[in-house]
C-alpha cells in the first residue's frame, strides 16, 4: 500500500490546474499521450482528475483536427528546449493563440483510454457527459491523421518527425536520419536544456539532435502542413506502433459510439481500410515481425523493437504471427532481460541504458500486457506486469528502467526523468487490477 500511495502523491505534486506535467523541470509542460496514460492511473481514485487531464489536453487541438504532442500552458518555463517560441506553431492559422503548442502529434492514444475509462466506470453520469463531449473531438483528430498524413489514401499515416512516435531516438529511426546529410546554415543555433538535468548518457546524441532540429525547422517552412511536408521530407514513416494505436483507438470510438447512440458510420470506414493495408505493409516474414515502413525510400525497417508488439494490443496479429512474438518475448525473459526491452536485444545498436534504445517503459509494458491478454498470453503478461512493477519497486517511479537484470543489481535508481506521472500512473493500473 505504501507504493500505491507514493504513485497517488507524484501524481498530485505533478498536477498543474488542470493537468499533468510528467515530471518537474525535465518535462514541465503536458504531453499528449502522457496524458493519455496518466488519465488511466488517475481514474482509479480521481476520476475528476482523469477527465480534467483529457479536456485540458483537447484545449490545444488545432482547427484542422491535429492534437499537438506539447501544450505550453507556461510561457514563462525556460528549462525545456524546444519551447514554444521555437515552435512557432502559430505560423498555421489553426492552431490556437493559447495554449501555444508544438507542430507535431504524438500516439494517439485517447480513443482506447476513454473506452477504458467507461469500462472502469460504468453508468457513472458525468463520465458518460464527458464521453459525449469529447468523443467528436477525438474523432476529429483520427480524421487530420487519414486526410492529412496519408498521401497514398492506404489508411495508414505518417510521421515526419521521430518525435511524433513517442519513441523518440529509437535506433529505429538512424538510417533515415543518417541520410540527412546536413550543411551548417540548415539549422539555427539552439541550447539543449535536457542534458543539464539528466545524464547525457541517457539521453539522444548530438548529432541526432541537430536532425530533430532541421526536420523541426522543415514542419515550421510548410506551415506544419502534412501534405506539403510530405513532399519534401526526408525522414517520412509510417510508423507500425502508431498506426496500430490508430486501429485500436478506432475500435474502442467504434464501441463507444455505439454505446452512445453515435453515428460511427465514417470510422468504420477507415477501420477497413486500415486493416485491410496493415498487415501486408508492415508484417515481415524473415524476422517473424511486425516493423515500420520508409515511406520516402520505400522500404521496410528491418529491425525488432517494441513497437512491433503493439499490433498485439490492437488485435491485429494472426495466432501464428501472435505466437511468434510470444516466442520471442519468452525467449528475452529467459535469457535475463525485465520485460519489455524497447530494441532487440540481439542487435549491435541495443543499448540498455539510453533513452529508447533498450530500456524498459512503463506505458509500453501497459499496452503489451494487455496485448498478450487478449491472445490469451496469461503467463507471459503476467511476467510483463510483475517485472515493470518489480522495477519500480526497487528503483523508483522513474521515467524508464534498464532492462539487463544483472546490470539493476548495482543501480539504486531508474533512469531519465524521476517522480514520473505516466510511471506512477501504470503502477496504480497495474495494482488496481489485483485489487
Amino acid at each position: 500500500m505504501a507504493y500505491m500511495d507514493t504513485a497517488k502523491k507524484i501524481l498530485a505534486n505533478n498536477w498543474r490546474n488542470g493537468f499533468s506535467i510528467p515530471t518537474d523541470r525535465l518535462y514541465p509542460f503536458q504531453w499528449l499521450w502522457d496524458s493519455g496514460f496518466v488519465a488511466l492511473g488517475t481514474s482509479h481514485h480521481d476520476l475528476d482528475r482523469s477527465i480534467d487531464e483529457i479536456r485540458t489536453m483537447f484545449t490545444g487541438q488545432w482547427d484542422n483536427g491535429m492534437l499537438p504532442h506539447i501544450l505550453f500552458h507556461s510561457e514563462t518555463e525556460e528549462t525545456y528546449f524546444p519551447n514554444y517560441d521555437f515552435w512557432n506553431s502559430n505560423v498555421n492559422s489553426g492552431a490556437p493563440q493559447f495554449p501555444k503548442s508544438s507542430g507535431i502529434t504524438q500516439p494517439p492514444v485517447f480513443g482506447f483510454v476513454l473506452e477504458d475509462l467507461l469500462n472502469t466506470h460504468t453508468d457513472n453520469s458525468k463520465l458518460l457527459s464527458f464521453a459525449k463531449e469529447i468523443f467528436p473531438k477525438i474523432v476529429h483528430f483520427h480524421r487530420f491523421l487519414y486526410h492529412y498524413r496519408d498521401p497514398n489514401r492506404e489508411g495508414l499515416f505518417f510521421i515526419f518527425h521521430p518525435w511524433e512516435s513517442g519513441r523518440d531516438n529509437s535506433p529505429l529511426w538512424d538510417d533515415a536520419l543518417n541520410k540527412i546529410d546536413l550543411k551548417k546554415d540548415e539549422i539555427p543555433a539552439y541550447t539543449r536544456r535536457d542534458t543539464s538535468i539528466a545524464d547525457a548518457d541517457e539521453r539522444p546524441t548530438s548529432f541526432q539532435y541537430d536532425r530533430y532540429v532541421y526536420l523541426l525547422e522543415l514542419g515550421k517552412k510548410y506551415k506544419y502542413d502534412g501534405e506539403e511536408i510530405a513532399k519534401e521530407s526526408p525522414f517520412l514513416i509510417q510508423d507500425c506502433m502508431m498506426n496500430a494505436i490508430l486501429i485500436k483507438s478506432n475500435e474502442s470510438l467504434i464501441k463507444v459510439g455505439n454505446m452512445l447512440n453515435i453515428d460511427v458510420s465514417e470510422i468504420e470506414d477507415w477501420q477497413v481500410l486500415s486493416k485491410r493495408n496493415f498487415q501486408s505493409k508492415f508484417w515481415n516474414q524473415e524476422l517473424k515481425h511486425f516493423v515500420s515502413y520508409d515511406l520516402r525510400h520505400e522500404k521496410q525497417m528491418t529491425h525488432k523493437e517494441i513497437g512491433g508488439y503493439i499490433p498485439l494490443f490492437a488485435n491485429l496479429a494472426s495466432d501464428t504471427q501472435a505466437n511468434a512474438i510470444k516466442d520471442y518475448l519468452q525467449s528475452v525473459h529467459d535469457r535475463g532481460y525485465y520485460l519489455c526491452p524497447s530494441f532487440d536485444v540481439d542487435s549491435p545498436l541495443f543499448d540498455s541504458k539510453r533513452y529508447w534504445r533498450g530500456p524498459v517503459w512503463p506505458q509500453m509494458n501497459w499496452m503489451l500486457y494487455h496485448g498478450l491478454k487478449s491472445y490469451q498470453f496469461d503467463d507471459l503478461a503476467e511476467i510483463v506486469k510483475s517485472d515493470f512493477i518489480t522495477l519500480v519497486d526497487k528503483l523508483g517511479f522513474y521515467e524508464y528502467f534498464e532492462s539487463n537484470k544483472s546490470d539493476v543489481e548495482n543501480l539504486s535508481h531508474g533512469y531519465g526523468g524521476g517522480n514520473f506521472s505516466w510511471t506512477a500512473s501504470t503502477y496504480l493500473s497495474f495494482k488496481n487490477m489485483n485489487a
